[in-house]
């Protein structure tokens, strides 16, 4: 069975989503199997998830993926080529994808292409440090080099196509890309047409708006919410002990840039998490960076818990054309499969130490909770089966 890879967060899952998984299906043919690599409980701008990755699964096969993968925190909560990279791998590692969809604010694949390829040239690369000695911020640095070199405007600019632009360049050669128009609103905006955008829905629900939001969520809201304020305290703490090697140990940690220099005099001077974030912002380290730093401080991970490849890959949801591809796994997948958590024991080293990094990663998450759980979930949670009916995910 041909399988359709798409990377995604689904935090929360919402129409957008589901009408990215419905166009993929509808381009690709109604037999195309949807394999996602999902991010776990943290995830790229430095942040938790608002509900645990069990739940957002399911809701994605309850809308039509067959699939759902985790992409491991040391991956998920990353800069955004290291988080294309990880999901490719994922969906790499299970043998029965060839072909990548995703959404994107610019859906030309010959422009994104374009960008892809500049990003591959030494001539940019050395043109990018030159700009950033001057003390550019990278994001604005990149672009403006891609732009150099392509002799015009690049599509680095827009979050969901900078990320397209990565996975062009994560893919195998073999693999096909399909890349679907964004619908309604910007990553950041608000609500339009039927959609809205993720953080618009994470707002609303964080500040007890459910009823507002549940237009633009696929299921019914049920459960609470988990907010990485309820570890303020904790954050606090972190950053008033945390020392230079500290900082510097953490992925994109700023050694050679005085980063970590800069950060404990603003952990010594914060009164809360956000203080220090404002303090430490400046526009060549932007907000983004910083919170994934304080994130892997808070989760206690440093740049050397990454491995160099993903090691193992964690069925999180499947459907019953999902049970058929984890059939076909067996024999096709280059990695392992754990279907079971106690899996995770029969691993190679390398495989159990990132599991066991996970688990702590898990228990840190249950801390954002309003009624924390005991530790070990990770150890107790078998993936989600969904008996799909057929029409509306609702």
């Amino acid at each position: 069975m041909a399988g359709t890879g798409i990377v995604a967060e689904y935090n929360p899952f919402h129409t957008g989503h589901r009408w990215h998984i419905a166009e993929t299906r509808r381009q690709l043919g109604a037999e195309s199997a949807i394999v996602c690599a999902m991010s776990g409980h943290w995830v790229q701008r430095g942040d938790c998830a608002v509900t645990d990755k069990w739940k957002r699964a399911a809701w994605a096969v309850e809308a039509g993926a067959d699939l759902v993968l985790e992409l491991p925190t040391v991956w998920a909560c990353a800069s955004a080529e290291t988080f294309a990279r990880g999901a490719v791998e994922v969906l790499a590692g299970t043998g029965v994808v060839d072909t990548l969809s995703f959404g994107s604010e610019c859906a030309d694949l010959s422009a994104l292409r374009a960008s892809a390829a500049v990003l591959e040239e030494p001539e940019y690369h050395a043109r990018v440090k030159e700009l950033s000695a001057q003390g550019l911020p990278f994001p604005v640095a990149r672009q403006r080099a891609a732009e150099e070199r392509l002799g015009g405007p690049s599509v680095l600019d827009k979050p969901n196509a900078n990320l397209a632009v990565e996975y062009l360049r994560a893919i195998p050669s073999h693999w096909k890309a399909l890349a679907v128009q964004r619908q309604g609103v910007d990553h950041d905006g608000g609500a339009a047409g039927g959609f809205a955008s993720a953080s618009h829905l994470r707002e609303l629900l964080r500040a007890g708006n459910g009823g507002e939001a549940e237009p633009y969520l696929c299921t019914p809201w049920a459960g609470e919410i988990a907010d990485f304020r309820r570890c303020g305290a904790v954050l606090l703490d972190r950053v008033r002990t945390m020392g230079e090697d500290d900082w510097a140990a953490l992925p994109d940690g700023g050694s050679a840039e005085g980063l970590p220099a800069r950060l404990v005099r603003c952990g010594r001077q914060a009164r809360s998490a956000e203080e220090f974030l404002a303090l430490a912002k400046t526009k060549r380290f932007p907000l983004a960076r910083l919170r994934r730093l304080l994130t892997w401080a808070y989760l206690g991970l440093t740049a050397a818990d990454r491995p160099e490849h993903v090691p193992y890959l964690r069925v999180l949801a499947f459907s019953e054309r999902g049970r058929t591809l984890l059939g076909e796994m067996k024999e096709k997948a280059t990695l392992p499969v754990l279907t079971k958590p106690a899996h995770a024991r029969d691993l190679p080293e390398e495989g159990r130490r990132l599991f066991e990094l996970e688990s702590r990663c898990t228990d840190r998450f249950g801390l954002c909770l309003g009624e924390v759980p005991p530790c070990g979930v990770e150890w107790t949670r078998s993936p989600v089966y969904v008996r799909r009916k057929s029409g509306d995910c609702r």
